[in-house]
């Protein structure tokens, strides 16, 4: 029978090899992820790179003459052509000012209802909505 140290030292040699392993795959895997993280962002950048030429070229040839002549599928090079497009969108959309939610763009600004203290000789009659100011603003005067 072994002793408590042969069987410590066993356990101990064992666990270190498969410690090593678990490092070598470890770093391994991680090597591979950010090589490939790198492909990725270069292939990102050629396709969008295709994509503005595509779009510069598009006045002086259509996609199926390139496809012709240069030999790579028509649905690509409007994938990419189109891919660019929508970028290209998106980016004009996040420039743009935030528009107004609510009215038309021509109504006048309308102040924040500032709360009064009810003055003590009057009746308190309750505000009206901004709405309500604005349909009675627009209703002439005598209709109801």
């Amino acid at each position: 029978m072994a002793t408590s140290e042969e069987i410590e030292l066993r356990v101990e040699s064992e666990d270190s090899a498969r410690s090593a392993k678990r490092s070598a795959a470890a770093k391994r895997i991680g090597e591979l992820a950010e090589r490939r993280a790198a492909i990725v962002g270069e292939l990102d950048d050629v396709e969008r790179e295709l994509g503005e030429v595509l779009l510069d070229s598009s006045a002086v040839i259509e996609i199926g003459e390139l496809a012709r002549f240069t030999d790579v599928p028509a649905a690509d090079l409007t994938r990419w052509r189109e891919n660019q497009l929508k970028s290209q969108k998106t980016r004009r959309a996040k420039r743009k000012k935030p528009t107004r939610a609510s009215g038309p763009s021509t109504a006048p600004q309308q102040k924040p209802a500032v709360p009064r203290a009810p003055s003590t000789d009057k009746a308190v009659v309750p505000e009206e909505s901004p709405r309500a100011r604005e349909v009675a603003a627009k209703t002439p005067a005598g209709v109801s």
